[in-house]
């Protein structure tokens, strides 16, 4: 039997409406590269990453195949495939154009996440070759509070239980597609991939994330992750 097959789907079809920008945050310049060419590199460097696919705007498609795939010599880059109306139709978009087996792994990761590292990435893989659903994620820092429309406390859940989910969530693939169809014949709409995989009553198993591991959304986690790439010393050229 050929050994599995490992490819990256990178979501990066959001318009980033929060960063108060003309550009969309994936295309800002993060120490000289687009952030969104950080998140590839990421991935292009895997030894264990056969293949990515990039999820983009559909009017970028284009572009970003000029000025970020080709710009940058990125050559595990299979497709640059149009996104859809939500960020579940964009990874959807991205499964389906797989040239993925029932046994493949599928890592999924935000294009605004440049800062993932190759261990993050290793870490998932290894944990799911055991456990076929895995999700980075860190321990809630903060006491989080459950409130109602008016804002009133209604439950103060405790801490020890509660996790910040992140990126990379990953899956083999023949699980992940079951769970995208799942959703879309009974019309569930998830706020991430792992969500999709519960809704089967399959398990998703937690592995460490990083508090670095930030997703660029506002103008402060700009700055912020200029100066952990700085700490880094990953000045790019």
């Amino acid at each position: 039997m050929p050994l599995a097959k490992v490819y990256a789907i990178i979501p990066a079809a959001g318009t980033g409406s929060r960063m108060g920008s003309k550009i969309k945050k994936q295309y800002l310049q993060l120490q000289g590269l687009p952030v969104l060419a950080h998140t590839i590199n990421i991935f292009e460097k895997c030894p264990f990453v056969d293949g990515i696919v990039v999820v983009v705007g559909k009017e970028d498609v284009s572009w970003c195949r000029q000025e970020i795939i080709e710009k940058y010599s990125f050559q595990k880059v299979l497709s640059v495939v149009p996104g859809g109306d939500c960020r579940q139709h964009s990874v959807y978009n991205g499964l389906v154009s797989l040239p993925a087996g029932e046994d493949d792994v599928v890592m999924v990761h935000d294009g605004a996440r440049p800062l993932v590292t190759a261990d993050i990435l290793a870490d998932a893989l290894s944990a799911v070759r055991k456990n076929d659903a895995v999700a980075a994620a860190v321990p809630v820092k903060d006491t989080i509070k459950l409130a109602d429309a008016e804002q009133k406390v209604i439950d103060t859940p405790p801490r020890e239980k509660l996790w910040a989910v992140q990126t990379p969530q990953v899956f083999k693939y023949r699980l992940l597609m079951k769970a995208y169809r799942h959703a879309a014949d009974n019309d569930f709409a998830g706020t991430d991939d792992a969500s999709l995989v519960e809704k089967l009553g399959h398990a998703v198993h937690l592995v460490s994330g990083s508090y670095e591991n930030i997703k660029i959304t506002t103008r402060d986690d700009m700055l912020l992750a200029e100066l952990i790439l700085k700490r880094r010393g990953c000045a790019c050229e």
